[in-house]
This record gives structure tokens, sequence and C-alpha cells, in this order.
């Protein structure tokens, strides 16, 4: 009998939880308290967006005093795919009314996180979010995908030959439409295609050293970004 009930609250538990994960499938909720503390930016302030899945989330744990600048506004969610970024992209990039927004994402796509994705569907995701960007006057940056040689968690789908493949369609949109394209995959890629261990000990998540590179791209691009 005992065991029954323990089988029977397992159950229970394995059902609020999806049913939570499914009524809040991009995680609405992850910064509305956050957003809502933020406010509009201050006259004079040149706010910027990072908006991305775990490898912008963990910038900040990285480097610190990079995003102790309160205009840079990281808006990083683990494990995201690009449907769930562009359902929160009001929200979390255009009701900030940032000057400029720097989207990475795509990965986690390919590593089919939420469901088999083309890199056509990734591709036009990150365009409709460009698209809604610039509709609200958002300088948008398109940051190339980060080498990954293979996922760890899903093994066998050649990320190597896929995000080239990606970020050649991000590069061919961003100069077809005056978008500025940050190659952070040209800087860090080894000759397989792969992130080397030195600035990714599990291949896909940068270390200090992978995110200073990440830092002075970034920079380069955001000033760019900024001229009139």
């Amino acid at each position: 009998m005992k065991k029954g009930r323990i089988v029977l609250l397992i159950i229970l538990w394995i059902g609020f939880y999806h049913n939570g994960y499914a009524q809040d499938w991009a995680n609405m909720n992850r910064f509305k308290k956050q957003n809502m503390e933020l406010g509009l930016p201050k006259a004079g302030e040149h706010r910027v967006v990072f908006m991305g899945n775990s490898i912008t989330e963990g910038w900040p744990k990285h480097d610190p005093e990079y995003f102790a600048n309160p205009s840079y506004i990281n808006r990083g969610i683990g494990g995201q795919t690009t449907p769930q970024m562009l359902l929160r992209f009001r929200a979390d990039v255009i009701d900030l009314r940032p000057e400029v927004v720097l989207i990475l994402a795509g990965t986690n796509d390919i590593a089919g996180n939420t469901g088999p994705m083309t890199l056509e569907e990734i591709r036009d995701n990150i365009i409709s979010m460009a698209e809604l960007a610039k509709v609200h006057q958002i300088s948008v940056i398109i940051c190339s995908v980060l080498p990954a040689y293979d996922y760890a968690w899903r093994p066998g789908l050649e990320p190597n030959i896929k995000i080239p493949e990606l970020n050649a369609m991000l590069k061919d949109y961003t100069e077809r439409n005056n978008v500025i394209y940050l190659d952070y995959f040209s800087a860090m890629a080894d000759d397989r295609n792969g992130l080397p261990k030195e600035l990714a000990e599990d291949g896909v998540h940068p270390t200090n050293a992978g995110y200073a590179i990440m830092k002075e791209l970034a920079e380069q691009a955001i000033a760019s970004a900024m001229r009139p």
C-alpha cells in the first residue's frame, strides 16, 4: 500500500511538472519581475540586450565585471530554442527599449531540444526576431552559432557540419539586409569545427578564455551598432 502511494505521488508530481512547463513553454515568467523593475532606459542610457540560451545566460558568471554595466541586460535562458526566444522577444527585448540587441541562438535547435528543426526554420526564427527589432528601431546584431563538434546530451547530430551551414545562411541574410553579423565561429573553431578544450571544457559552453574572445568581438559589434 505504501509503495502504491509513493508511485501515485511520483505520477502526480510528473503531471504537475509537465503541465506547468506546457503552460509557460517559452519561460515568459523568468524575467517578468526583473523587466518590471528595470523599467525604461534613463535619458542618455545606451541599453543593450543580450538574447540567447545557456551560453548567454552563463556569461555573467565567468565575467561579472562585464555585466556590472547596468545598461547591459542579459536575457539568456539555458536550453532554449529559437521558437521559445521568438515568443518572449517582445517582453524580454522590445519592451525594454534597448538601442541594440545581440541575438545568439540556434545550437539547441540543432540539438533538437524542443523537437526536430530544419536549418531553414532556425534561420527564419532568428530573422523574425531581427525584423521585430528593426520595426522598433532597435539595431540588430546577429551572432554566429558557436562551434560544436558534438553534443554530449544528444550525440551523433553532426553540429560540426550543420552549424557552419546555418551560419552561412545567417551571414547571407545580414549582408542583404544591412544587419551586423558577429562572427564568433571563425575566431573560436578548431580544425574539426568544434570548440577546443581551452575555450569550452564540455565542447559547448565557453570557459573564461572563450568568453574573453566573445567579449572583444561583441564590444566591436556594439560600437558599430551604436554609430549614427
